[in-house]
């Protein structure tokens, strides 16, 4: 067989095994409130996830482009594909290690530190655009404060209009609205999550010479969209029972609000082709319905350890990538 082939072909099972644990990991973005108020049994959960997961990584493709694309340009790099691998390395291992301790980390902050940090340490900063990686930062950062506004708004107009009703009554309807809350959630997961790894296999197969351009391949579309439905049919538990109860105790009209603001936020990103840290988003969302419910509610310790999180990874994603850069290549 072909060297290059087969070192190519360990990029595209890198690449969709980062999509499979991406799915694991993020699983419970999508579901953890819907689970933690009893609105779907876990497994049916899952499988609404899976599902949806897997036809909204088919529908779009410029966050791939992006990814791929906006840090550096494939086509200069003479060692690209041992750029990809250490990204891709150095990904899995942040995503398995806050896996572990049931941290809900950001796989897309993972993603983009690593690869710049492989970048940097095997082509010089001069190949990364320091706009791209800036421009994708800023959303990265963004996207979260923005939930958390929305979430807490969203939360405020919910308790104005039910404040005369039974919680019993308004909480029974809404348990119903968090199944399509939890479906559309996980929707806009698929189409911005899965897209990351398309754009790592794309950026291979064009600093191999395979392909001309960014345009993604059906074949990396269904691969991409397959391993992270596969990945989400796994479930992440561990992420799940500290998204949905050690924030703060939600309730079936915090978890409407959390899921649709969420949701909002990461389709308007996919929308203008920005990755998103959807763990972020909806992590975001649940602390700004909790601080809209009552602030005291809300376990901030635990936020902060969450928050303390998405500003390490990034950091260490690159130290990690380029370490294992210098060390095997």
């Amino acid at each position: 067989m072909d060297t290059s082939l087969l070192v190519l072909g360990i990029v595209v099972f890198l690449a969709l095994a980062f999509d499979f644990i991406n799915g694991f990991h993020d699983t419970a973005n999508a579901i953890a409130t819907s689970v933690s108020t009893r609105a779907l049994p876990p497994r049916t959960a899952i499988i609404l996830a899976a599902t949806m997961n897997f036809v909204g990584a088919l529908m779009f493709t410029g966050v791939a482009k992006k990814i791929g694309g906006s840090i550096t340009d494939p086509t200069m790099l003479d060692n690209g594909i041992q750029v990809v691998i250490a990204t891709l390395v150095a990904a899995i291992i942040w995503n398995l290690v806050t896996w572990w301790f049931g941290i809900p980390s950001s796989s897309s902050h993972a993603l983009i530190g690593a690869l710049a940090g492989a970048v940097y340490v095997g082509a010089g900063s001069d190949h990364i655009k320091w706009s791209g990686f800036i421009e994708i930062v800023e959303g990265l950062i963004f996207s979260p404060l923005i939930a958390f506004v929305i979430g807490y708004i969203v939360m405020i107009i919910l308790k104005w209009i039910f404040a005369k009703r039974s919680p019993h009554t308004v909480n029974k309807g809404f348990r119903t609205m968090q199944i399509i809350t939890a479906a559309l959630q996980s929707f806009t997961h698929g189409t911005n999550d899965a897209q990351k790894a398309m754009g790592i296999i794309t950026f291979a197969l064009v600093t191999s010479g395979h392909l001309d351009s960014m345009e993604v391949p059906l074949w990396v579309k269904i691969a991409a969209a397959t391993a992270m439905a596969l990945g989400t049919s796994v479930g992440g538990w561990k992420i799940i029972k500290t998204m949905g109860s050690k924030i703060f105790k939600i309730e079936p009209i915090n978890g409407f609000a959390a899921d649709i603001s969420a949701a909002s936020v990461i389709f308007s990103a996919t929308l203008l082709h920005l990755p998103v840290s959807t763990t972020h988003a909806i992590t975001s969302a649940i602390l700004g319905v909790g601080s809209a419910k009552r602030f005291s509610a809300v376990k901030w310790g635990v936020a902060g350890r969450i928050v303390v999180t998405w500003f390490i990874t990034i950091p260490i994603s690159a130290v990690l990538a380029g370490l294992i850069f210098k060390i095997f290549f």
